[in-house]
C-alpha cells in the first residue's frame, strides 16, 4: 500500500540521476513536509496547554497496539483520564475495541495513506475535550515505513517490536526505530515456542543505531506491565512540571533526551533498558 504524500508512491525518487521531474518531486515532498511540521507545532502548543501526555503508537501490522491499550486502559483507566486517536485504512473494528473499554475514541480512515499526519490529528483532536483528559495515545497506520517521517505533534513516539515478527527489525528499519523514544517488544508469552527471538539483541540494535532508547519487554496477555505503566506516569509528571513550572533559562540540560520528531528535552532518560 503506498500513498502520495510521504514519497511511498514515487518509485523514481532513488534514482542517482537528476532532471526537472526530480528536483519537482523533492520540491512537492518538501513542502508537504514543512505544512505537515506546521500543523504538529499546533497541535503540540493545544496539547501543551491543557497539560495532557499525547504518546504516538507505531508498528507493523497486528503487533498488538489495541491489546497494549486495552490492556492500559484496564490498568489505569479508573486513575487517568485516557483517550485514544484510531488510525486505520479501513474500517472501525480497533476503535470499537477501545469504545468498548469506556475510553472516548476518534476513528481516522485514512483510505489510501499510509500514515497518520498531523493535519489528520488536528481534526481529531477537536473531537476530544482536551482539557479534560490525562493521556491521549494515538494507534497509527500498522507501518513499519512511513508513520516515522510525520511528526503529529506527539511528546513521545513508541514503536512495538512483536516476537514473531524476529529480533532484526531495528536493523532492517532503522528509521522507524531511531525516531523512537521507547521500544515495546510485545507478545513476551511467546518465547517459550520461538526459539530464534532474543529480547537483549534487540536493545544491542539499538544500541548500534546510536539510540538510547529503552527497550521493554512484556505480554498485553500476562504482562509484565508495570514498567510501561510507570513509564507513562514518568512521562505525565514531567509534561505537567514543564507545562505548569517551566524550566529557567539555562535549565534545560536538567532535562534530558531531546526525541528526533518533537524538539526539547523529554522524560526518558529516566528509565533505563532493561539488562540483558
Amino acid at each position: 500500500m503506498v500513498c502520495q504524500t510521504c514519497g511511498c508512491a514515487l518509485p523514481d525518487h532513488l534514482r542517482p540521476e537528476t532532471n526537472e521531474r526530480d528536483v519537482h518531486t523533492v520540491a512537492v515532498l518538501e513542502g508537504l513536509k514543512a505544512h505537515n511540521d506546521a500543523a504538529a507545532r499546533h497541535n503540540r502548543a493545544h496539547f501543551d496547554r491543557a497539560g495532557l501526555l499525547v504518546v504516538n503508537l507505531m508498528s507493523s501490522p497486528g503487533a498488538g497496539k489495541t491489546r497494549l491499550l486495552e490492556a492500559t486502559i484496564e490498568a489505569l483507566g479508573g486513575r487517568y483520564r485516557l483517550a485514544v486517536i484510531e488510525g486505520d485504512l479501513e474500517t472501525e473494528n480497533d476503535a470499537r475495541r477501545i469504545r468498548a473499554k469506556g475510553v472516548p475514541t476518534v476513528q481516522i480512515t485514512t483510505g489510501s495513506a499510509c500514515h497518520l499526519d498531523a493535519t489528520m490529528v488536528h481534526r481529531a483532536a477537536h473531537a476530544l475535550a482536551l482539557d479534560a483528559l490525562d493521556i491521549l495515545f494515538i494507534e497509527n497506520v500498522g507501518n513499519l515505513v512511513c508513520p516515522a517521517s510525520f511528526d503529529l505533534g506527539q511528546h513521545a513516539s513508541v514503536t512495538l517490536l512483536s516476537t514473531p515478527e524476529g529480533d532484526d527489525k531495528p536493523l532492517k528499519y532503522p528509521v522507524m526505530f531511531r525516531a523512537s523514544d521507547l521500544v515495546l517488544v510485545t507478545k513476551t508469552d511467546l518465547l517459550p515456542v520461538l526459539d530464534d527471538f532474543n529480547v537483549a539483541a534487540v536493545a544491542e540494535h539499538m544500541r548500534r543505531l546510536a539510540s538510547t532508547a529503552p527497550v521493554l519487554a512484556m505480554s498485553s496477555k500476562t504482562g509484565p506491565l508495570d514498567a510501561w505503566l510507570a513509564w507513562l506516569e514518568t512521562g505525565l509528571a514531567e509534561r505537567r512540571r514543564r507545562v505548569f513550572h517551566p524550566a529557567a533559562p539555562g535549565d534545560e540540560g536538567l532535562l534530558t533526551r531531546p526525541g528526533p520528531n518533537h524538539p526539547g528535552p523529554s522524560f526518558l532518560g529516566n528509565l533505563a533498558s532493561p539488562e540483558p
